[in-house]
């Protein structure tokens, strides 16, 4: 992607300068307005500016990742999720499955496999949104030198506000998966209630649907960290 961006930015470049033109002939009313030097230095600044956007935006936008990443570690690290561990079944459904005979325990798999297709269905859901993220974080640092060109100009700048936006909130998702996954951990922290008196089969779907639920959450969280971002961003 950093490849690619290097080579874009030579097409940036006469795009820079298509937008000047445009901007020019949109901002000025005749050849008059330009040979004002106040005028002609507004002119030759945004130019400049504009030339440094294109040139060095891939260095900020590197800075921006950079520090929304370090809101996600300051986030995991401030909750006291350092580490991960598995998660394991309460000891008293473990016992009442060891004396589960081989005709009832029939139910309890049709149980259990269908509660692993449903998480599994989960997971990936979770995991295709983060990766998801991933792949525009690429593909937005890979064109940047076009949209950030349209700075050139007055009437297309808004092209380059736009796309910085966009890519803050972008990165800005990381905070919020980050934040997702600590209410997850609160919610999964203590484990379920087992009622001694009920079937095998009754405390291990009883069990796996406060998992489902707890799981819901946290993919619902994941999937709305867009939205929560353009809404604070105003996007």
């Amino acid at each position: 992607m950093l490849d690619i961006n290097g080579a874009l930015k030579a097409i940036g470049y006469g795009l820079l300068v298509l937008f000047f033109a445009i901007g020019v002939v949109k901002t000025c009313g005749s050849f008059t307005d330009v040979k004002r030097p106040e005028h002609a230095f507004k002119l030759f600044i945004r130019f400049v500016l504009s030339k440094a956007a294109v040139g060095y935006g891939l260095d900020l936008m590197l800075a921006v990742f950079q520090i929304v990443q370090g809101m996600g570690s300051t986030i995991i690290t401030q909750s006291g999720l350092t580490g991960t561990s598995g998660t394991t079944l309460p000891q008293e459904i473990i016992d009442k499955i060891n004396q589960v005979g081989f005709w009832d325990s029939i139910p309890l798999w049709a149980v259990t496999l269908l509660d692993s297709l449903f998480i599994t269905i989960l997971s990936f859901i979770m995991i295709l949104t983060v990766y998801s993220r991933m792949f525009k974080i690429m593909m937005y640092t890979a064109i940047a030198p076009i949209p950030l060109s349209a700075f050139a100009g007055e009437p297309t700048s808004n092209i380059g506000k736009n796309f910085l936006r966009s890519y803050a909130g972008v990165c800005l998702e990381g905070a919020v998966i980050a934040l997702a996954c600590v209410i997850f951990s609160v919610m999964a922290a203590s484990p379920p209630a087992v009622d001694p008196n009920v079937s095998a089969v009754t405390a291990v779907w009883s069990y796996v649907l406060e998992l489902i639920f707890n799981l819901l959450v946290l993919v619902g969280a994941v999937r709305m960290s867009d939205r929560i971002v353009k809404e604070l961003l105003g996007l």
